[in-house]
């Protein structure tokens, strides 16, 4: 499925970016630091964002019980344009987990894991 997605770029939003271990988690804020990550144009076709859901274990109908939910936020491309996209928001209180300073969970990537 990822294969079919069109890299746009890289994006900025506001919040916290946190090491869940196995992957992060971002709790969203409207002013703060930035999240860093790459944006990605979805395939037109029927079911994609409910396959989405289902891996990042979203279900629309009990948003609360959800490990994370999809929200729509304008994102801060590279280049300075401003797009609106969907975001998989962790839904859980972040604990006792490692915030990233520079909100860039791609910086973890080769280093040792918990």
């Amino acid at each position: 499925m990822v294969r079919r997605f069109r890299r746009v770029g890289q994006g900025f939003v506001r919040g916290r970016l946190y090491d869940l271990g196995e992957y992060p988690g971002a709790v969203l804020t409207r002013s703060g630091p930035f999240i860093r990550g790459l944006v990605f144009e979805l395939p037109d076709e029927p079911g994609i964002l409910e396959r989405l859901d289902a891996y990042e274990e979203f279900d629309k109908s009990h948003p609360k019980a959800s490990l994370f939910v999809r929200k729509r936020r304008v994102v801060s491309l590279r280049d300075g344009k401003k797009i609106e996209c969907w975001i998989y928001a962790y839904n859980r209180p972040p604990g006792s987990a490692t915030p990233l300073p520079d909100g860039d969970y791609s910086k973890l990537k080769g280093q040792n894991r918990r």
